[in-house]
């Protein structure tokens, strides 16, 4: 018995597999945390994967190893998407090489804590740019091409401060917003050109964000902390699911449903407690 079920997973998988052999899978801020573990887990289904970011060493030893662990294509583009003439370079890239995107990971972003006033302005517009700008032009150009081929799937990653408006984290918590909104309103626009749009608000995760971001980890933060394995395999159900959003895990959920069931003064000092401390 156990003999035949371990057959019929590794039969079940084989196929999955060759089903998604040759369908591509774009990843954007692929070199490490949710981006890498996207990467790892699209390739276990046997995507073909095109990862963009910043660091080429990272994403080169990233697609060796998936290459070698799982046979499938990997094609990696060293890509500043905060630079939108940069954005456009990749889509027009991969348009000249015959290779059409199924599935766009719009995951790539930036965030930085601190009082506003006494952030430069320099890092806030570079947080808008990417944030806001980059993913509103990936989702053009990527959900364009996907409406002539009448097929595809966008995962645009937000964040759990999408529900919030939190000090200290001002422009990234508006950013996110924004994301979230976008995502809602492009689920239905999209949905009658035949292509999926999902957004994803993860909350605070293992990734190496939190420390990049200057983020101040809190006991209330340490709580909520989750990995990203689990955090990337609800986004990818989500969106083959067809749902509009999904916040993973029970504590984040607990957290939205509190914006909808309290006063708003009273969540945003309570989360803005939890964030700082």
């Amino acid at each position: 018995m156990a003999a035949t079920f371990f057959f019929t997973v590794t039969s079940t998988k084989a196929s999955i597999m060759a089903t998604n052999a040759g369908t591509w899978v774009l990843i954007t801020g692929a070199s490490s945390g949710f981006g890498e573990e996207f990467a790892k887990q699209y390739a276990a289904q046997g995507h073909s994967l095109v990862l963009a970011a910043r660091r080429l060493d990272r994403l080169q030893a990233l697609a060796a190893t998936l290459r070698q662990t799982y046979g499938v294509e990997v094609i990696t583009e060293q890509v500043d998407l905060s630079d939108l003439a940069a954005v456009n370079g990749l889509h027009s890239n991969l348009r000249e090489r015959g290779i059409a995107i199924e599935i766009l990971i719009n995951n790539a972003g930036h965030g930085l804590q601190g009082s506003f006033l006494d952030s430069s302005r320099q890092s806030i517009l570079d947080m808008v740019q990417l944030d806001i700008a980059s993913l509103t032009l990936m989702t053009r150009l990527f959900g364009d091409d996907m409406r002539k081929q009448g097929h595809g799937k966008i995962l645009l990653v937000a964040s759990l401060l999408a529900y919030f408006g939190v000090k200290d984290m001002a422009v990234y918590g508006a950013a996110k917003a924004y994301v979230l909104r976008l995502g809602e309103a492009l689920h239905r626009e999209f949905m009658r050109d035949g292509v999926t749009v999902t957004t994803l608000c993860p909350g605070i995760s293992d990734t190496g964000f939190a420390q990049a971001a200057k983020q101040k980890i809190t006991l209330g933060l340490k709580l909520l902390m989750m990995k990203p394995e689990p955090v990337v395999r609800v986004g990818i159900r989500a969106l083959d699911a067809g749902r509009i959003s999904v916040v993973p895990g029970f504590n984040n959920k607990a957290a939205v449903a509190m914006v909808w069931a309290t006063p708003r003064w009273l969540h945003q000092a309570l989360f803005a407690r939890i964030m700082n401390g």
